[in-house]
């Protein structure tokens, strides 16, 4: 391998922000490349500022490193005028860590959390010399793969992606790596790129979709069924059972420029039980493994002594959820080791577990931002979506913030929700007004963001058969909101651009004739697409006219009960009755409550897997890594 750096470096005075490109982080590795080494490189398809803090790729990045057998290191989307220089030149897709070739890596793995970077993902993969069709590949060139929360919808990318990962990667990706090495050391001879990729096969989480056959009867999907023998007819996702066997990232990455989310980040727990019908990650990341009290103090003050950071996030799909969150926060804020002087972020707080005492902690420090998510205008509709959170509930959350010296808060809806009434939407309106009225009790500088996102069904949730508004359907909501709150001083309306929305509709349950779509967009200049300044939703609707498909077939449309759907063959360890069954539920506006404390509803989670949901306070205090599982009572049907 060689560097690029001589031929990177004249080009830095001639890019905005080139400090995305040098690499030369506190955390960052310079790894060791032998023939005997598997050499991966991690691509977060997207800027360096959104990339660098990403949790999932550092984790693998540290976790493949300590290998004997693999070099890991890290590369992000040039930006567009970084693109044209390279292009320019013959530059290719480089590391940032020792400027090498991507080409030259074994594996090019992206992170794909986010279904508008899909152009993106293509765009690296040409960048890098690599043909973007997965067929036109030969025994010389990278294998590329894909993990994160879009691949439980795989087929759109089966074209261009050689195997994906579906679930936790921390035990995969070594696994990989074994099966790759084998490889290497065969001599990656003529024709045994097919060899290798039918033994990744058998790894399990792996999903190869050239191993797999597609029928289709016109406009339905039939079958996607193992060509082979020996190839699972169901791809079941990778589960990490006890979370404290891998308290990475141990050397956070800290960048040299400013990036979002720049702070100490620790996850606290993994998964999430409260059952939220539109939430593909709640549904996905089941069951709930929380980090014993114990780790996670541990990973916050090691990771504050090396970083230097002021601030940590404890990060988690409902961080006030955690068992022992409390004792937690107070023990970082109150740390003698800390003179007072770190703040703690808790993101993707639930108004009904965010508390007077948690507040009064972290506002010991500084009022970090605080963001609360009702989702639904009315008590109704968050029934329909299992938000099961009263106004009282926001109200509360919202005293104990006010009482406690913070004037802003910001309020996070979607629109478009399945039986969704325009009474429904302005609820939105009437709720950001109240909580307004609340913060003018405690001070007269108050501010309420309402933040309004379209809904898009995801893959693998109880709402995966429900027809997404149109755009024209969203701003007219948009605009009864706008209407609404016109001359409330205080609330400040913000809204997310509805023709994105349809654009990520198109993508999230595509099959694989979404392919040829996808890299239209791309062909012609759709990169991007998920930055307001480049995306073009014309891209998407000609590309979806040029290839004969319809939009409304795939965007609008709702499904039936008995539709293959294109991911049925990945499983997140949910049962699809289910799913239907809680979908079914959503349409009677019945809530269920959280499983973690009730009987178990039979979702396949915890039983697929042989794990229960894990507490961190049923945790031993020293020796051992394993939980205590939480009991939870089986049944054959819904309780």
């Amino acid at each position: 391998m060689t560097s690029l750096w001589p031929r990177i470096e004249p080009l830095l005075a001639k890019v905005q922000k080139p400090a995305r490109y040098i690499g030369c982080e506190d955390g960052a590795q310079m790894p060791v490349h032998a023939p005997h080494k598997v050499g991966w490189l991690l691509v977060y398809p997207d800027a360096y500022e959104v990339g660098l803090p990403n949790q999932g790729l550092q984790i693998l990045y540290e976790i493949l490193n300590e290998r004997p057998d693999a070099a890991a290191e890290r590369s992000y989307a040039p930006w567009t005028d970084m693109e044209r220089e390279m292009r320019a030149r013959g530059l290719p897709l480089f590391s940032v860590d020792s400027h090498r070739p991507a080409a030259d890596f074994d594996l090019l793995a992206f992170n794909l959390s986010a279904e508008l970077v899909y152009t993106n993902l293509l765009n690296c993969i040409d960048l890098a010399g690599v043909p973007v069709r997965a067929a036109e590949r030969g025994p010389d060139d990278p294998l590329v793969c894909a993990g994160g929360h879009c691949t439980f919808n795989p087929e759109p990318l089966a074209d261009f992606v050689d195997f994906f990962v579906i679930g936790d990667g921390e035990e995969a990706v070594s696994e990989i790596t074994e099966v790759v090495g084998d490889w290497k050391r065969g001599g990656r001879t003529e024709g045994s790129r097919q060899n290798v990729l039918a033994a990744l096969a058998q790894v399990p989480g792996v999903y190869v979709p050239s191993m797999y056959d597609v029928e289709y009867d016109g406009e339905r999907l039939v079958s996607v069924t193992p060509r082979h023998a020996g190839i699972p007819e169901r791809v079941e996702k990778r589960t990490i059972a006890d979370l404290n066997d891998w308290p990475y990232p141990k050397q956070q990455l800290v960048p040299l420029t400013e990036v979002v989310h720049d702070r100490l980040n620790v996850e606290i727990f993994r998964g999430c039980t409260r059952g939220c019908r539109f939430c593909q990650a709640g549904m996905i990341t089941r069951p709930v493994r929380e980090r014993s009290n114990e780790q996670v103090r541990s990973m916050v003050s090691n990771g504050l002594k090396r970083t230097g950071y002021d601030e940590v996030s404890l990060t988690s799909l409902s961080s006030a959820d955690y068992s022992g969150i409390e004792d937690v926060v107070g023990g970082i804020i109150n740390d003698p080791m800390c003179q007072g002087s770190v703040g703690v972020s808790l993101p993707s707080l639930r108004v009904d577990a965010y508390t007077v005492g948690i507040a009064s902690e972290i506002a010991k420090v500084r009022r970090t931002g605080l963001t609360f998510a009702p989702e639904g205008g009315t008590w109704r509709m968050r029934q329909v979506i299992n938000k099961l959170i009263r106004e009282e509930d926001l109200y509360g959350a919202v005293e104990s913030a006010f009482s406690q010296g913070w004037n802003r808060v910001k309020l996070y809806f979607l629109i478009g929700l399945p039986t969704e009434t325009d009474e429904d939407t302005l609820g939105i309106a009437e709720l950001a007004r109240k909580c307004v009225a609340v913060g003018k009790q405690h001070t007269n500088r108050v501010t309420v963001s309402a933040s309004v996102g379209g809904f898009v069904p995801k893959p693998q949730t109880p709402f995966q058969w429900f027809g997404q508004n149109t755009v024209a359907e969203l701003q007219r909501k948009v605009g009864l909101l706008r209407d609404a709150t016109k001359k409330d001083r205080g609330v400040q309306l913000k809204w997310h651009d509805p023709k994105a929305t349809l654009a990520e509709g198109i993508a999230s349950r595509g099959d694989r004739r979404l392919g040829p779509v996808i890299e239209d967009v791309w062909r012609h200049g759709g990169v991007f697409q998920e930055w307001s300044e480049h995306f073009d939703l014309s891209l998407w609707e000609d590309a979806m006219a040029r290839h004969g498909l319809s939009i409304d077939w795939y965007v609008y449309r709702h499904r039936g009960e008995d539709e293959v759907l294109p991911w049925d063959h990945v499983s997140a360890g949910l049962h699809k009755d289910f799913l239907w069954q809680d979908w079914q539920d959503a349409l009677a506006a019945s809530g269920v409550e959280d499983c973690r404390w009730t009987p178990c509803y039979d979702c396949g989670a915890c039983t697929g897997y042989g794990i229960e949901h894990v507490v961190a306070s049923t945790l031993p205090p020293a020796g051992g890594s394993q939980g205590t599982f939480v009991p939870v009572q089986l049944s054959a049907a819904r309780t």
